[in-house]
């Protein structure tokens, strides 16, 4: 016997049944991007493994145990992007869409990471990306959270998801607090679990944001970055939360948050429900001034943020009742024929349907079955309306118009479907 291939652990099917929650999600989510000037970028899904070592740092977890990673017939080392920040900044150097201008773009697409999958978390996943470059001030920071709370609002969670934000200071500033933190770590040592301690001359940071109960109640002691950032990137940080306060948005100075990525500066934030367990980050993001400079362009000021669109989708199944009756299977129309020679006329007639109300979902029965067979299947494609040619109907130049709302019925001469069609679909 044959053994089935099964998916690869971690990598997902999301079938036509899944897809309509997506899709209707998806849609939102770039009209409103569209709303505040926002551009589709379109970005490979396979890059250089080198771009992912100078943008993310050697010493990561992600590029040391994460990355997929293969070497091509002509011996390139490529990598399946584990994120999108940095190859849309490589795409901006190449092509010279970043220098001395302003850029307001996003992307959507899988993203590759070899981790434990669980949930909200899956080795292919799917994130929605947003980048800022040329824009150096708080407001830019700002516009990105109030895009966000119009996405939240319009999806209905807005009451169950919270906006954590940070500074982290310049990069010269961060290396201070780096070794203050180091000394207070090296004190406490004892404390300490094996990840941890590993991490601690490598990326001590990262221990800020450690789930292990111990060190989470250690750090509670621990120096906080806000003390000892540079004076500019202060001055930044009050104007975000004088913009946020003076636009309403509610948010929460959260002192140990650092994001997981080394390239991130100043502003940090992170949007969170308490919904999905562990991995309760829906949004994540921040600036990242530094680094387009770093892989090899014009010094650029940059913000972004990346959605976890599994984690989205299942927020707002749970949370969003109108988003739980979405199917791919309704349709507005249902053609049914029986007879000989009626098959053509239906379809001729579904053609000319398509032409005139192109905004119509509509299917066509083929194979056989009876009038009764036929609609049980309008039925379970969630029709609105079914069309019946029958032989006898044709010859009068007539249709039978079913509205399987209410279980009408009803005669009509075909040159009025049309318009009639128009009124019961309003």
């Amino acid at each position: 016997m044959i053994k089935n291939i099964q998916s690869v652990r971690g990598m997902k099917d999301y079938l036509p049944i899944n897809t309509a929650i997506w899709q209707s999600i998806e849609n939102i989510l770039k009209k409103i991007l569209s709303n505040y000037g926002y551009k589709e970028i379109r970005l490979p899904i396979i890059e250089q493994m080198s771009l992912y070592k100078r943008a993310i740092g050697k010493v990561t977890d992600l590029v040391e145990k994460e990355m997929y990673t293969l070497i091509d017939r002509n011996g390139d080392v490529l990598t399946l992007r584990p994120e999108g920040t940095a190859g849309c900044i490589r795409a901006g150097i190449e092509h010279g869409f970043l220098y001395n201008q302003e850029q307001r773009l996003w992307y959507m697409g899988p993203m590759f990471r070899h981790e434990r999958p669980q949930k909200g978390r899956y080795r292919q996943f799917h994130q929605l990306g947003v980048e800022v470059f040329g824009i150096k001030g708080p407001d830019v920071d700002a516009e990105l959270i109030l895009l966000n709370t119009r996405w939240w609002k319009k999806l209905g969670i807005d009451k169950h998801i919270r906006l954590e934000i940070n500074c982290l200071g310049s990069f010269e500033s961060r290396e201070n607090y780096r070794n203050i933190l180091i000394r207070f770590l090296e004190q406490n040592k004892n404390l300490l679990d094996e990840n941890c301690k590993r991490s601690m001359y490598i990326n001590p940071m990262r221990i800020l944001d450690s789930k292990n109960p111990v060190v989470k109640n250690l750090i509670k002691n621990a120096p906080i970055i806000i003390d000892y950032i540079d004076n500019d990137s202060r001055i930044h940080f009050e104007g975000l939360c004088k913009l946020l306060d003076n636009l309403g948005v509610s948010y929460e100075i959260n002192h140990y948050l650092v994001r997981g990525l080394d390239y991130y500066n100043r502003t940090v934030i992170e949007w969170i429900t308490d919904y999905l367990g562990a991995q309760g980050t829906i949004c994540g993001g921040g600036r990242y001034d530094n680094l387009v400079k770093q892989l090899g362009g014009h010094s650029t000021p940059a913000v972004g943020f990346a959605i976890g669109i599994e984690r989205l989708v299942f927020l707002v199944q749970e949370l969003n009742p109108c988003f739980k009756q979405l199917s791919n299977y309704d349709i507005d129309v249902y053609i049914i024929s029986y007879g000989s020679n009626t098959k053509i006329i239906a379809m001729c007639l579904a053609e000319k349907l398509r032409d005139v109300m192109p905004e119509v979902k509509l299917v066509t029965n083929f194979g056989e079955g009876t009038i009764k067979k036929q609609i049980t299947r309008a039925i379970k494609w969630g029709a609105k309306l079914t069309i019946i040619l029958s032989e006898d109907a044709i010859k009068s130049n007539n249709v039978i118009l079913k509205d399987l709302r209410n279980g009408t019925q009803k005669n009509i001469l075909q040159s009025e479907i049309i318009n009639v069609l128009k009124t019961l679909l309003k």
